[in-house]
């Protein structure tokens, strides 16, 4: 059964949300509600991002909203997952920075508070809630992409200072050019199998012996990073989690990633892509009147209310006790799909408007960005042909893809 009405203390929690917004916020103008996914994927370019990120980060860890879903004894509300996802519903009508520290707070932070020691989550996770320390993680690899345990990026134990010397290089890292600490996975263990031998370390960007390159995307931003280790060296007391033990740890951090693309569907709603199709005007008519046009608004809205649907239905099963379940890739591998839709019909709506920068044009512009942007969002967090060998493989219970 899916509940659509918020629970008394849901609803009560949402009110006290949207209260303390009003004293701390502005509201989004209609303008950045007609492109708020276009605006979301170009915010990086702005170049007082960073700066209005880290105050707007300060403002919501003292109100105690920084990290909601974080045990209170951390600094978070020890909210539920059906809270987050109203935190998520309300936050997106507001003109506020997001992106710089969801990796951070939404990602790393549960890792470190689930595998870490005390001391550990002491030195770490209170920078990490107030702004002051932005965080990356350091997963993928040339040759290991989707695939992470192919991964080669090699941590050998050095016996005089009881650390370890990280050598290799780490790709698509999202934010790394702004990050003071990265959560990394590397082998140390060679000869052990594929998901074994490998280890969970914090590794600090600022050493002298890392080396970050920023990637330039089709949309000419640069919010993906290429990273190379050379002898970094890594002290023992930043080891998360068991030594060899490391694929463990790093699968608390991909559930938690899966799980954020829910909160990233709040985004992707199909109003302001029909208020333009609407206010929009082709050979003098409104763009809503295209008989074709009409058939891809009606295709954006029927998935967008698919994935509202689909979300609905998990949070329904977690608000009575339930547990996360297969939704998590359903809902990336519609997500993506949205995305592309979405983007492409807003560029037919405009037509040769679509061709305009964001400094010529606002709302074209954006939409452009969102166009441009969309095919990483079939690749990051999982492929979609990973998404859907594991809708078949543990959803529809399909036999196994066979090994090479």
């Amino acid at each position: 059964m899916i509940h659509f009405v918020d629970t008394p203390e849901d609803a009560a929690f949402r009110a006290e949300l949207r209260a303390w917004l009003e004293q701390h916020a502005t509201r989004k103008t209609s303008e950045q509600q007609l492109a708020s996914f276009g605006a979301i994927v170009s915010a990086e370019e702005d170049p007082d991002w960073v700066m209005r990120s880290k105050a707007w980060q300060r403002t919501l860890a003292n109100g105690r909203w920084a990290a909601i879903t974080w045990p209170h004894e951390l600094g978070g509300r020890d909210a539920t997952p059906v809270q987050a996802w109203i935190y998520a519903e309300e936050m997106a009508a507001y003109d506020v920075p997001q992106g710089l520290y969801t990796i951070g707070l939404g990602m790393i932070g549960p890792t470190i508070f689930t595998h870490g020691t005390a001391e550990q989550q002491q030195r770490w996770l209170p920078a990490m809630l107030d702004g002051s320390e932005v965080w990356c993680q350091l997963w993928s690899e040339p040759d290991a992409g989707s695939d992470v345990a192919s991964l080669r990026a090699l941590a050998t134990a050095d016996p005089d200072t009881g650390g370890w010397c990280l050598a290799g290089q780490k790709i698509w890292t999202s934010g790394a050019q702004h990050a003071r600490w990265g959560l990394v996975i590397a082998r140390t263990d060679p000869d052990a199998p594929k998901h074994r031998g490998i280890s969970c370390f914090v590794v600090d960007m600022h050493h002298p012996n890392v080396t970050v390159r920023p990637l330039r995307q089709l949309t000419g931003g640069t919010s993906f990073n290429e990273v190379f280790f050379d002898a970094v060296d890594i002290p023992p007391e930043q080891l998360i989690g068991p030594l060899h033990d490391g694929w463990r740890v790093a699968l608390t951090t991909l559930a938690n990633e899966r799980y954020s693309v829910g909160a990233l569907a709040q985004q992707m709603a199909p109003e302001p892509l029909l208020a333009l199709a609407t206010s929009w005007t082709i050979d003098g008519r409104p763009a809503a009147t295209d008989p074709l046009l009409r058939q891809d608004l009606a295709r954006v809205y029927t998935l967008s209310r698919l994935l509202e649907l689909t979300n609905a239905r998990s949070l329904s099963r977690l608000a009575s006790g339930g547990v996360p379940g297969p939704e998590g890739s359903i809902v990336k591998l519609a997500w993506a799909q949205l995305s592309t839709l979405l983007a492409t019909t807003a560029l037919r709506v405009l037509g040769p408007h679509a061709q305009l920068a964001a400094a010529d044009e606002p709302v074209a512009g954006r939409w452009l960005t969102a166009f441009l942007y969309a095919p990483a969002n079939h690749l990051a967090g999982g492929t979609d042909e990973i998404q859907r060998t594991i809708i078949g493989e543990r959803v529809l219970g399909l036999p196994r893809e066979p090994g090479p």
